[in-house]
């Protein structure tokens, strides 16, 4: 099978197993909630940021409430994510960057987005990808790992491995393969001990050949 077919099996799979409809897992009711709950999930998981938005949401209803909080104050509120004085020197930067030169929104271009505190190219991506559609590629621990044992990249660099991935999947999965490969990173292809002989990709995956 050359890697055009097996790419192509291996998101005719991914689609049975997790469905293609798929979005973010952290908790939000618009673009900047996830704009920050996506920072604090740097080095944290999805669930222990939900179940700190939860409250820090209800604390700080609008941008205005985080872009005025004292930073020690919100460290405080947000200490169990980690790194949590960057965290919050980041996010109230952010929501003042966004309030004094965007009126309020969350931009859409990724230039923009990558220029507000705190947020790089992955947490660009989760917000065009989940708030505005447009087709985006999140690379975290996941998707990295992933992407090297099933062999659609070489690379190890983040943004590399973002644009490897543009050129070898199809540009209507590029969402949905986000959210696909971090089910299946938590599941199955663990970082530690991964379970192949359970992985319904394993004789399309060159990793689970190597073993």
């Amino acid at each position: 099978m050359d890697k055009k077919s097996r790419i192509k099996e291996i998101l005719k799979r991914l689609d049975n197993e997790y469905g293609s409809d798929v979005r973010v897992y952290l908790n939000h009711d618009n673009a900047w909630q996830l704009l920050i709950a996506t920072i604090l999930s740097a080095q944290c998981t999805d669930d222990r940021v939900n179940k700190v938005t939860v409250h820090l949401f209800k604390k700080y209803p609008d941008l205005e409430s985080f872009a005025n909080a004292e930073q020690k104050e919100m460290e405080k509120d947000i200490h169990s994510t980690g790194f949590y004085t960057n965290k919050a020197k980041n996010i109230i930067g952010a929501a003042k960057m966004l309030i004094e030169e965007y009126d309020g929104e969350v931009p859409k271009d990724i230039d923009e987005l990558t220029r507000l505190p705190g947020v790089g190219r992955k947490t660009a991506n989760v917000v065009r990808g989940n708030i505005y559609d447009i087709p985006s590629i999140v690379v975290d621990t996941h998707v990295k790992r992933l992407s090297n044992r099933l062999g659609l990249t070489k690379n190890t660099d983040p943004v590399k491995i973002e644009f490897d991935l543009m050129k070898c999947i199809p540009k209507d999965h590029w969402i949905a393969i986000n959210i696909q490969l971090i089910a299946l990173g938590r599941t199955i292809c663990t970082a530690r001990s991964p379970k192949c002989e359970e992985c319904f990709l394993g004789d399309v995956c060159p990793y689970f050949k190597k073993r």
